[in-house]
């Protein structure tokens, strides 16, 4: 065998165990996300439509109509969004935000704040009970020991045994929304709400909620209707819709009966009728939705606080930021029915040092 042909077996050999090697390392890619996809699938979180939430906790208080009462809002970031914050879905960088001190350094300040202000009814959002994210701090647990008082719900809107996205992963979710309240409810359900992603990013994404709570008023066949919500954020605008549209209709069918209903929580949207120029949006950046409040019929009250940003963009950390330049959004609030008289509703301005969101406050009395 002459020189050149050995040559050309060697180089042929080269080629066909590097062909073969590249063989082998898309067999591996395949199964291993063929393996993600079907562990996913066995796990994915399903709930029905309506599901009955777990009532827990003694609340003393008895209802009335021409009840006063304090209404707090708070978004209150799984605990691991505090101003040294940035993250990856809103242009930042980082997946885990806090560490566990850190983490814990939060839930001390949001505890804090809550006993400070003393709401009646409190909803929280993004509050975790076992995530990777947040050192698997059961963060409802937290706030039921510090408040033993309030009569609690929960229900899960983001549950994923493990979350593979993006590097370093997400890994485990186990999340939702909460509602305290200082008066003892009857039920408390769990609602779906419309999903807007299919298959397969369905299996790991949020399925939303609203979490319906119901407390009687005492001496009437009336009641209070709670909803706390946490609608759409990153659906390219038809679920944020779709959500609203069902929230609206709950909303009606409540206020016909004769009930009291407030809806509070995470818009992540701004209310037509607010005046939103203070908040205009940056090129490049996230931008929440508008409710156009006329499509709602009947005699509803839109809140939000013009004067104080509800939240902050998560693409950088707010510590030692330009805060003039900075992204904010208005997009926490209430809507309650016409026959409760709102005394006012004022945005905190904590700074954003515990939470990307600030806890939204509002005074009312029953007609």
């Amino acid at each position: 065998m002459g020189k050149h042909e050995k040559q050309e077996k060697k180089k042929g050999g080269f080629f066909r165990g590097l062909l073969k090697l590249v063989v082998w390392l898309l067999v591996i890619v395949i199964v291993l996300v063929g393996g993600m996809i079907g562990f996913l699938s066995a796990t994915e979180f399903k709930p029905g439509d309506v599901e009955t939430a777990e009532i827990a906790g003694q609340a003393n208080g008895k209802l009335k109509s021409g009840a006063e009462m304090t209404v707090m809002s708070w978004n209150i970031g799984y605990g691991a969004l505090g101003d040294n914050a940035d993250f990856f879905m809103d242009g930042g960088t980082s997946v885990y935000t806090a560490d566990e001190e850190r983490v814990e350094s939060n839930m001390d300040g949001i505890i804090d704040n809550i006993g400070t202000s003393k709401p009646d009814i409190a909803f929280i959002q993004e509050i975790d009970q076992d995530s990777s994210r947040s050192h698997h701090t059961n963060e409802y647990e937290m706030l039921q020991t510090e408040f033993p008082d309030y009569c609690t719900s929960f229900a899960n809107n983001f549950k994923v045994a493990y979350l593979p996205y993006p590097i370093p992963p997400m890994g485990k979710v186990d999340s939702g929304i909460a509602t305290f309240s200082k008066y003892q409810a009857d039920s408390a359900e769990r609602i779906q709400l419309p999903i807007p992603f299919t298959w397969p990013m369905r299996m790991a994404n949020l399925k939303r909620c609203l979490l319906v709570e119901r407390i009687p008023v005492a001496g009437s066949d009336k009641e209070l209707v709670l909803v706390n919500l946490h609608l759409e954020a990153y659906d390219s605008g038809e679920g944020k819709v779709a959500q609203t549209k069902q929230l609206a209709e709950l909303l009606n069918q409540e206020y016909e009966k004769g009930n009291y209903v407030i809806a509070g929580g995470d818009f992540n949207q701004i209310f037509s009728s607010e005046d939103y120029n203070a908040f205009a949006v940056k090129e490049g950046m996230w931008s929440p939705g508008i409710i156009d409040v006329s499509t709602i019929p009947g005699k509803w009250n839109f809140l939000m606080d013009e004067k104080v940003p509800s939240c902050r963009s998560l693409d950088q950390p707010y510590a030692g930021s330009d805060k003039d330049n900075f992204q904010y959004y208005l997009i926490d609030g209430f809507i309650t029915s016409g026959n409760i008289d709102v005394k006012s509703c004022v945005t905190q301005d904590l700074g954003f040092k515990n939470s990307d969101h600030n806890p939204v406050l509002m005074k009312i009395k029953l007609k």
